[in-house]
C-alpha cells in the first residue's frame, strides 16, 4: 500500500493543483503539492534503508488488468526491489526539495499553481516509469516524462526562446523514442511478453539467435538492446541526441534541477540498468553503450570548459556524468553505474538549485563573466556550492574520507580498467582526461562566480534592477526575466574582459525556502558516497543489496579492488591538475584566457559552437525539411490539391455563372430567342435519331 501512495499521491497533487489553478490560489496549491512529495518521501527511505538492511525483499503489487489483446496480456503492477528502491529514493528526495525551493524561486510567478501541478506530474511519470514490472507501463512513464518536460521547459511560453527549447527536447526525444517503441515491438515478437521478469529470464536462452531486420539477419539480442539504447540515448542526451539538453536551461532553474538531477535524463540509465541482463547477452550492444557513453563524456567536458552562461556550464556537466554512468554500464559495472547515478542526484541537485540561487541575487543574470565577489554577498549559497564542486570534482583520500563523486565517479573508471578490454582502456583514458576537465571548469565557474573583483556594474540585468528600484519596482518583480538562451554578447574566455564595479548593486541571499534545500542537498554531496559505497559497489555487500536486480559481476569487483596504485589515484591527480589550472587562469593570471582564444581561436570557436551539432543538424535535416515541406505545401496543396480541387471548382462555378448572368437580359426577345435555338436543337436530335 505504501508504493501505491508514493506513485499515486503525486499525480493526485497535480490534479488538484492543475484543475484547482487560480481558484485554489498559490499557497493552496504549494501546499497540497509539497505535501505531498514529502509524504512519498517519507515512505520511499524506509523501504530504500530495509533494502540496505536485509529486511525488505523484491515485490509485485499488482494494480489492474490493463491489456488483454491476443497474445499481449499487461497488467498494471508495481515492482519494488533495491533497483527500484534506489530510484524512489532519488526521484523523491529531489522532487521535494526542488517542491520547497520553488517556494521562493517562483514566488513572483503569475503561474504558480499550473508550476506546482507540472513538478508533481513529473514526478508521477517518472516514478511510474521505475515501479513499471513491463515494458508497456515503463514506455507509458518513458513518455508521461517526456510530455512533462515539454510542459515545464516551455512553461513561460510568452517566450519564444521557451517555446523552441520545449518543441527541440520534445522532436529529438521523439527519435529516441522511436527507437525504444522499436525495441519493446521486437522483444514481444521474440520472447512473446512484455513482463520485465519473464524477458530477463528468457534473454540468456536466446543469445547467438539471429532474426530478419530490414533484409538481413542479424544477431537477435544485439539488435534489441540497440534500438532499446537508441531510446535510451535520446532521454540521457547521449552523443547524436544530445542537443535538446542545453536548451532545456529556457525553463526556470527548479526545472533544470528535476530533470538534470532526478528525472528526466536519468530515465536512459536506470532502463539500461533494468535490462542489464539482456544487455549482457550481447558484447557488440555492450560495446555500442561503452563507446558511446565515454565518446559523450569527452564531448560535453571539453564544452563545458568554454561556456559562459552558468546553467549551460552544469547541463553539460550533467550530459558528461552521464556518459560516465552509460561506459560503466557497457563494461559491465552496473552497480557504478547506479551508483553515480545515485550521488550524482544529490550534488547536481545541489549545483542547480544552487546556481539558481545565484541567478536570484543578480537579478536573473546568467552570465559568469558579469559576476565576481559574490562569496561574501551570499556566503550560504557559497558553501554549498563549494559542497556540490567538491563532490563533482570527486574530493578525497581513499580510507579516510571523500565526498560524493570521489566514491562513485573513481569507482566507474576503476571499472573501465578492470575490464581488461581494449574498449575499456578507451574508457578509462576518456573517464581520467574528463575528470581533469570537469575540475576545470567547476573551478573555473566557482572563480568566475565567487572570487575575483564584482564586475556587476556592466550588466544589462543589473542595471534593470536598479532602474526598477529608482521607480519604486521590486527586485523580483518580473521573474520570467531569466533568459537562458543563445548568448549574443561577445564571447570572451576571461573575466578581465569585462569593465569592473558593483555599479551600486547589492545582491542579497535567497530566502530560507531556497536555502534550506541547498544545506539537505549538501548533506547528501558530503556524504551520500561514504556512507552506501559498500552496499553499491563493495563485493561483500552489493551482491547482497542488488539480488539479482542488476547484473552485478563480483569477478568485476574483486579485480577493482587489486587494481595498481597508480591508477586509483589517476582520477584524484588530474583533479589536482584541472583545479591548479583554472586557479592559475581564473585568479592568478587572468589574461590567460585571452591568450588562449588569441592563439587557439578556431578551437575555441570550435567548442563554444558545441562541436557544431546544431549547425550540422540544421544543414543536414531542418532545412531540408523546410524545403520539403514548402515544396508539398506550394506545388503540392496549393498548386495541385486546391487548383484542380475545391479551388478549381469554385473558379468553374464563378466562371459558368458569369456566362449564365449574361443569358439573364430581361428582354423577350432574348428569351424567345433561346427557345427557338432550343427547339431547332431537338428537332435536329430527333431527326438524327
Amino acid at each position: 500500500m505504501n508504493v501505491v501512495l508514493i506513485v499515486f499521491l503525486p499525480l493526485l497533487a497535480a490534479i488538484v493543483a492543475g484543475l484547482g489553478n487560480r481558484m485554489l490560489g498559490n499557497t493552496a496549491a504549494k501546499l497540497v503539492t509539497t505535501g505531498a512529495l514529502f509524504a512519498s518521501l517519507a515512505l520511499s527511505w524506509p523501504i530504500f534503508l530495509g533494502f540496505l538492511a536485509g529486511t525488505q525483499h523484491s515485490q509485485l503489487y499488482p494494480v489492474l488488468h490493463w491489456i488483454h489483446s491476443g497474445d499481449l496480456d499487461v497488467d498494471w503492477a508495481l515492482r519494488v526491489d533495491s533497483l527500484t528502491a534506489v530510484m524512489l529514493v532519488v526521484v523523491t528526495t529531489v522532487s521535494a526539495l526542488v517542491h520547497l525551493y520553488s517556494w521562493g524561486y517562483m514566488a513572483e510567478d503569475d503561474s504558480q499553481p499550473r508550476f506546482f501541478a507540472y513538478l508533481s506530474l513529473f514526478t508521477f511519470a517518472m516514478l511510474m516509469l521505475v515501479t513499471a514490472d513491463n515494458l508497456v507501463q515503463m514506455f507509458f512513464g518513458w513518455e508521461g516524462v517526456g510530455l512533462a518536460s515539454y510542459l515545464l521547459i516551455g512553461f513561460w511560453y510568452h517566450k519564444p526562446s521557451a517555446n523552441a527549447a520545449a518543441m527541440k527536447a520534445f522532436i529529438v526525444n521523439r527519435v529516441g523514442d522511436f527507437g525504444f517503441s522499436l525495441g519493446i515491438f521486437g522483444t514481444f515478437l521474440v520472447f512473446g511478453t512484455v513482463s520485465i521478469p519473464a524477458i530477463l529470464h528468457a534473454a540468456p536462452g536466446m543469445a547467438g539467435s539471429t532474426i530478419g531486420f530490414l533484409g538481413h539477419r542479424v544477431d537477435t539480442m544485439t539488435l534489441l538492446c540497440i534500438l532499446l539504447f537508441i531510446g535510451a540515448c535520446g532521454k540521457s542526451a547521449q552523443l547524436g541526441l544530445h542537443t535538446w539538453l542545453p536548451d532545456a536551461m529556457e525553463g526556470p532553474t527548479p526545472v533544470s534541477a528535476l530533470i538534470h538531477a532526478a528525472t528526466m535524463v536519468t530515465a536512459g540509465v536506470f532502463m539500461v540498468c533494468r535490462l542489464s541482463p539482456m544487455f549482457e547477452t550481447s558484447a557488440t550492444a555492450t560495446a555500442v553503450v561503452t563507446f558511446v557513453g565515454a565518446a559523450t563524456a569527452l564531448f560535453a567536458a571539453t564544452v563545458g570548459t568554454v561556456q559562459n552562461d552558468i546553467k549551460r556550464v552544469i547541463a553539460y556537466s550533467t550530459c558528461s556524468q552521464l556518459g560516465y554512468m552509460f561506459f560503466a554500464a557497457g563494461v559491465g559495472a552496473y552497480g557504478a553505474a547506479m551508483f553515480h547515478l545515485f550521488t550524482h542526484a544529490f550534488f547536481k541537485a545541489l549545483l542547480f538549485l544552487g546556481a539558481g540561487s545565484v541567478i536570484h541575487a543578480m537579478h536573473h543574470e546568467q552570465d559568469m563573466r558579469f559576476y565576481g565577489g559574490l562569496r561574501k554577498e551570499i556566503p550560504l549559497t557559497f558553501w554549498a556550492m563549494m559542497a556540490g564542486t567538491l563532490a563533482i570534482t570527486g574530493v578525497g583520500v581513499e580510507g579516510v574520507f571523500g565526498f560524493a563523486g570521489f566514491y562513485s565517479k573513481d569507482a566507474i573508471i576503476e571499472a573501465a580498467y578492470a575490464k581488461g578490454t581494449t574498449l575499456g582502456g578507451f574508457a578509462f583514458a576518456v573517464g581520467v582526461f574528463a575528470a581533469l576537465l570537469t575540475s576545470f571548469y567547476s573551478w573555473r565557474l566557482m572563480f568566475l562566480t565567487f572570487w575575483g573583483k564584482p564586475r556587476w556594474a556592466a550588466s544589462e540585468h543589473i542595471q534593470h534592477a536598479l532602474h526598477e528600484a529608482h521607480h519604486g519596482h521590486g527586485h523580483d518583480d518580473h521573474p520570467d526575466a531569466e533568459d537562458a538562451g543563445h548568448d549574443t554578447r561577445p564571447h570572451e574566455a576571461g573575466a578581465e574582459q569585462v569593465p569592473a564595479g558593483t555599479g551600486g548593486y547589492h545582491p542579497h541571499e535567497s530566502p530560507w525556502t531556497m536555502l534550506v534545500p541547498l544545506g539537505l542537498l549538501s548533506v547528501g554531496a558530503v556524504l551520500a558516497g561514504m556512507a552506501f559505497a559498500r552496499w553499491f559497489i563493495h563485493p561483500e555487500g552489493a551482491l547482497h543489496f542488488w539480488a539479482g536486480s542488476v547484473a552485478f559481476s563480483a569477478h568485476l569487483a574483486e579485480r577493482m579492488e587489486e587494481l595498481p596504485l597508480i591508477v586509483k589515484l589517476a582520477p584524484g591527480i588530474v583533479m589536482v591538475i584541472g583545479f591548479l589550472i583554472a586557479l592559475q587562469a581564473y585568479i592568478r593570471r587572468t589574461d590567460w584566457p585571452k591568450r588562449f582564444v588569441d592563439q587557439y581561436g578556431l578551437l575555441y570557436a570550435f567548442l563554444l559552437n558545441k562541436w557544431y551539432f546544431d549547425e550540422l543538424y540544421d544543414a543536414v535535416f531542418v532545412r531540408p525539411a523546410v524545403r520539403l515541406g514548402r515544396f508539398f505545401w506550394k506545388r503540392g496543396d496549393e498548386g495541385t490539391i486546391d487548383r484542380f480541387g475545391p479551388d478549381g471548382a469554385a473558379a468553374a462555378v464563378q466562371v459558368g455563372n458569369v456566362l449564365t448572368a449574361r443569358l439573364q437580359s430581361g428582354y423577350l426577345y432574348t428569351y424567345a430567342l433561346v427557345m427557338l435555338l432550343g427547339l431547332a436543337a431537338a428537332a435536329t436530335w430527333a431527326m438524327a435519331r
